[in-house]
């Protein structure tokens, strides 16, 4: 089975999320950077939990949160 794009994409999205991350701290921004951490790499753990979801409900449920994630990080 080929890897999953939207795993791929998210899995960069954290590294470049955590790039930015550490931009923000070098400047002081402590709580955005915090926040900004919490969201971004959280639309990585919930893809992945929706790669092993139970039913196709449940599939799109933990996409939809992912999606949210993304939202609330730009």
């Amino acid at each position: 089975m080929s890897e999953s794009i939207v795993k791929n994409k998210s899995y960069q999205l954290a590294l470049d999320g955590v790039n930015l991350f550490k931009l923000l701290q070098e400047r002081k921004e402590f709580m955005l950077s915090k926040q900004f951490l919490r969201s971004i790499t959280s639309v990585g753990a919930n893809v992945r939990e929706a790669i092993n979801a139970q039913s196709k409900a449940d599939f799109i449920h933990k996409l939809s949160i992912s999606q949210k994630e993304c939202d609330e990080s730009f």
